[in-house]
């Protein structure tokens, strides 16, 4: 009675805070395995993959208050693209064109590109997802769009790697004509 009173409960009421007790006690059986599920999927997901091909330890920053650790930076991932602009030409408006930037890791670790954005939605990009090797070639596919543009386009695509600096930009240019 002493609990009842305190939150404003009179005996009359107190049948009404029973049934809600019921239906709390029905909610939590219920809740129940459903907590279990969810605990269970969190644990599970979060697992270590030991198939990603690459750890923590494989990114580097050799940027420091005092400048650029030199030893550090040497034993870095260095990209290095055959060419780093790319111009279609003239191109009939509504077309979609694709290339292919080649680069190589001329560093001494492994390269893991991050991103790329672009900086327009009329370009899009393929980026690898697996790590490239330590001599080892790779490539960014590209898509361009010429659906709603006309005159002169400039399309950048920032990449950013593991390498420092950590981005690069490539350039896909192209003159966009009327049909």
């Amino acid at each position: 009675m002493r609990f009842l009173t305190a939150f404003g409960m009179t005996e009359k009421s107190s049948s009404n805070f029973e049934g809600v007790s019921r239906i709390a006690r029905r909610g939590s059986f219920l809740l129940s395995p459903f907590s279990f599920l969810l605990f269970s999927f969190l644990l599970f997901s979060c697992g270590n993959n030991s198939n990603s091909g690459f750890s923590v330890s494989d990114i580097k920053n050799p940027a420091t208050a005092d400048g650029v650790d030199k030893q550090q930076q040497a034993n870095m991932p260095e990209i290095q693209f055959e060419n780093l602009t790319y111009n279609f030409g003239k191109v009939i408006q509504g077309e979609m064109l694709s290339y292919t930037f080649h680069f190589k890791n001329i560093g001494k670790s492994s390269l893991l590109i991050s991103g790329i954005e672009a900086s327009c939605g009329c370009t899009t990009s393929v980026p690898p997802r697996a790590p490239i090797q330590p001599g080892e070639k790779g490539e960014i596919k590209i898509t361009f769009d010429s659906k709603h543009k006309f005159g002169e386009v400039i399309s950048y695509l920032v990449v950013t790697a593991n390498t420092y600096p950590a981005q690069t930009v490539l350039t896909a240019k192209a003159n966009v004509i009327n049909p």
